[in-house]
């Protein structure tokens, strides 16, 4: 019951007129950098968050969140079209998705992926609806020593799930943490790593930070490679609703990702594309036509597009009611909150109910926003990729120069803002990912601040974090993700060794 009466007062929040109007602004927006490739949904979260400080928090929040999941929805059209995935998570689609469009399929294409989001994402915000709450309650027994080690736990997932190496991507975290330290501690009030830098003073920025891992790098890798003009296919505004036989192969890898994309986007570190890649993987485990995949069929595109739209309602669990990002795009969602002065976790319900219950809420009618406006809109979307980078990337620039000025009128965070610039472009030329330097740089001061209680606690005896059952279950889960990689490879380097010895014989 408390439930539904926190689902009307989240309604009565989000159809005030203002906050319509910023979850409309959040999924056009999210849409347009879904299509548009090499920005993605954190850089413009990053650029766009100074310009929220004016407004409340509920209607902020709503409109950074519909940028994240409307950003899977536009993700697919340039992937279809293109060849190009507007968005990481829709890699996957590329396959089938232009595929089908050179065989003159792309309206079916394009509508089985709007179609499949929206029924991904609703179902996974009801599910978020009843199981947030519930978690929020549990989370309450949580003390230093289990929030330190559910923190602890995140950033080895994280790893674990890293696209390339897992050492780098611990490279990655510990450089986060490293920056997550700079300017005052927080306990005895000194400062840390500045330098006498008066720009450090106050740590390092994270939106400054963000545009430069993500906006500024983007833009100075593409230069680099020298963007080539790509062949877009015409798509009509008609033809854009499936056939009854393109329905009746697609309805349960639209289940199958919904359930698959909803339960990995709340583990951190796996998101929507791990998520993306396990249902394309299911999908074609499933078939009775495995050969087909990547020819052309509807059930490539259509399972990996609902479950990275249901991973991104799931990566809202673990944000609201523990206060831990799933990702880096929900890294910056909780800079934002604790920018407004909100603090995410079990008490964010009884704190802030119109942010938390508007919030769950808004991705109700933003989901349907976003199915109204992608349909009749694809063929803008299509005209809008012809943009010459030549004039998109130096409108990023400008926007990023701003942002990172706005925050806080300071010179110097423009110029930490260029550094990271640089460091981006680099990590991603030698295949370093940002994703667990921003993670960690986010949780890193609340997970110091967690282990120095902790240590009080106990009268400085690690024992504390053993000695209490949540907290050890946390701590053996990521010694064993840290462990099993160390476990495979030695058992493939004893095999490479005994097969040694028989090939010489023979």
């Amino acid at each position: 019951m408390e439930i539904f009466q926190g689902l009307l007062y989240g309604f009565q929040v989000v159809l005030q007129p203002i906050n319509l109007f910023y979850c409309f602004i959040g999924v056009f927006i999210g849409t347009l950098v879904g299509v548009l490739p090499g920005l993605g949904p954190a850089a413009a979260i990053a650029l766009l968050l100074p310009s929220t400080f004016a407004a409340s928090p509920v209607s902020a929040i709503i409109m950074l969140a519909g940028i994240y999941y409307g950003a899977m929805y536009g993700g697919s059209t340039t992937s279809i079209l293109v060849n190009i995935p507007g968005e990481a998570a829709s890699v996957v689609t590329c396959l089938d998705g232009h595929a089908m469009a050179r065989q003159g399929r792309a309206g079916p294409a394009l509508g089985i992926s709007a179609f499949g989001s929206f029924i991904a994402g609703t179902l996974s915000v009801i599910v978020l609806t009843f199981l947030a709450p519930s978690l929020a309650k549990v989370a309450l027994s949580f003390g230093p020593p289990e929030y330190f080690s559910l923190m602890v736990l995140g950033l080895t997932i994280l790893t674990y799930f890293a696209r390339e190496s897992m050492v780098k991507a611990l490279m990655m975290a510990a450089v986060g943490l490293l920056c997550g330290s700079v300017g005052v501690d927080s306990i005895s009030g000194r400062y840390r790593f500045t330098f006498g830098i008066q720009t450090l003073m106050d740590g390092l920025g994270l939106v400054p930070v963000i545009m430069g891992l993500f906006g500024i790098s983007e833009v100075l890798l593409n230069l680099e490679r020298g963007k080539q003009k790509q062949e877009i296919f015409a798509t009509p505004a008609k033809g854009l609703f499936p056939t009854r036989e393109d329905w009746r192969r697609s309805t349960l890898p639209i289940m199958r990702g919904s359930v698959l994309g909803f339960f990995l986007g709340v583990l951190p570190g796996a998101g929507a594309i791990i998520a993306s890649f396990v249902s394309y993987a299911v999908e074609k485990k499933a078939s009775k036509y495995p050969e087909r995949f990547g020819t052309g069929v509807i059930e490539g595109v259509a399972g990996p597009e609902a479950a990275n739209n249901a991973a991104a309602g799931g990566a809202f669990i673990p944000l609201l009611t523990l206060g831990i990002p799933a990702n880096a795009v929900m890294a910056i969602l909780l800079g934002a909150l604790m920018i407004h002065g909100l603090q995410p976790g079990p008490l964010l319900m009884k704190q802030a109910p119109d942010v938390f219950w508007g919030i769950i809420t808004s991705m109700y009618i933003g989901n349907a926003m976003l199915l109204v406006l992608n349909l009749p809109l694809i063929p803008m979307w299509a005209r809008l990729l012809r943009v010459p980078y030549a004039i998109l990337f130096p409108f990023i620039l400008l926007f990023c120069l701003i942002g990172s000025y706005s925050v806080t009128n300071n010179v110097g965070d423009g110029i930490v803002m260029w550094v990271f610039g640089v460091l981006g472009y680099l990590m991603k030329k030698f295949d370093y990912e940002a994703a667990p330097l921003i993670l960690a740089m986010v949780i890193g001061p609340m997970m110091e601040e967690a282990l120095r209680q902790s240590l009080i606690l106990s009268a400085g005896s690690f024992t504390i974090f053993v000695a209490r059952p949540i907290s050890a279950g946390f701590i053996l889960a990521a010694a064993l993700l840290l462990i099993l990689p160390l476990i495979t490879r030695r058992r493939e380097v004893a095999k490479a060794w005994t097969s040694v010895p028989q090939e010489s014989a023979e």
